[in-house]
């Protein structure tokens, strides 16, 4: 299976969930206002599948601005989306002022369902935190996200900590990686956006690296799966990136994935990327990080091959 690249125009930070018959799709707005869910029996039905607003940010208070890296879970029983948003535009200290958030709802639909009011996720520091991501492992529901702490350099970090419920953290999170190579500095230390997949005997991360231009990237953690998730030595981490800008290919800036299967379970990565590096004013409000999807193979030795972002192409042989 193939499909057109990009896939869906000016959707940045993309999240694909499979569930039951059907795939869900949200991501990031240009206008960072409001949450909106597409739904389709198959991959393919994504792009024309109407985009539902489940949620409008208020005019003011805490999450009353730039609504950011939504993704949708469905979490014992009831529909889950995370996001992050700001009280307002201005920048702190170097950062926006961003904190996470849960919407839930408990109807079978989450398109048409009701969505209760928005709850705060609170973690170990209050503090610049955003791109929640949850899995089940090990029985367990887990949650994972990335968080600015002011003793360490850089703008964020990667955390973890078990869910008690799709609110709450259960413990006190342990850090997974923080920016030290070259790769994850470049503009801004960065590590973001995290998402898992499970293959064989190994639970892998992959996150986001650096300024989101052309240096944006795919890191990747990995553990074995019968591992405590919770020790952090237990985490190995790649020294080179994963997944990068083509020049070749005309495509930059790969990152904030998800990963999913398409009909004949064959994994997918789902990621965004622009077709040009020469942006006009605030990269913020470029609108062009367009989402993309790519098969991805697994290499001999367990780990995932990700290859290159290929080139734009409209027409799906």
């Amino acid at each position: 299976m193939s499909w057109p690249n990009p896939f869906i125009t000016q959707r940045a930070d993309p999240f694909i969930l499979r569930h039951d018959n059907g795939y869900y799709f949200i991501a990031s707005v240009p206008e960072y206002d409001r949450l909106e869910i597409r739904y389709a029996t198959t991959l393919n039905g994504l792009p024309a599948a109407p985009a539902v607003t489940v949620w409008r940010k208020p005019e003011s208070g805490p999450c009353s601005a730039l609504i950011w890296a939504p993704e949708l879970h469905h979490i014992n029983g009831q529909w889950v989306i995370y996001f992050a948003a700001a009280p307002t535009r201005a920048i702190k200290d170097g950062l926006f002022q961003h904190r996470m958030y849960a919407l839930v709802c408990e109807d079978a639909d989450p398109l048409r369902g009701h969505w209760q009011p928005c709850r705060r996720v609170y973690s170990h520091l209050d503090s610049f935190s955003l791109d929640a991501t949850h899995f089940v492992h090990q029985g367990r529901n887990w949650y994972l996200w990335a968080q600015k702490d002011p003793a360490i350099p850089g703008n964020s970090n990667l955390y973890l900590a078990e869910l008690l419920n799709p609110w709450t953290l259960k413990n006190n999170p342990v850090m997974l990686s923080r920016p030290e190579y070259e790769w994850e500095c470049a503009g801004f230390s960065v590590n973001e956006g995290p998402a898992v997949i499970r293959h064989g005997d190994r639970l892998f991360v992959t996150y986001s690296a650096s300024a989101t231009d052309e240096n944006y990237c795919l890191g990747i953690l990995s553990i074995d799966a019968q591992a405590d998730p919770m020790d952090s030595s237990a985490w190995q981490k790649s020294a080179r990136p994963v997944f990068s800008s083509s020049w070749d290919n005309h495509q930059y800036g790969p990152g904030h994935n998800s990963f999913t299967q398409d009909e004949q379970g064959e994994d997918v990565l789902v990621y965004h990327a622009r077709n040009y590096t020469e942006i006009e004013g605030d990269p913020l409000w470029d609108p062009n990080r367009h989402t993309r999807l790519k098969h991805f193979a697994w290499r001999k030795d367990g780990t995932p091959d990700f290859g290159v972002p290929p080139a734009d192409h409209t027409s799906v042989p």
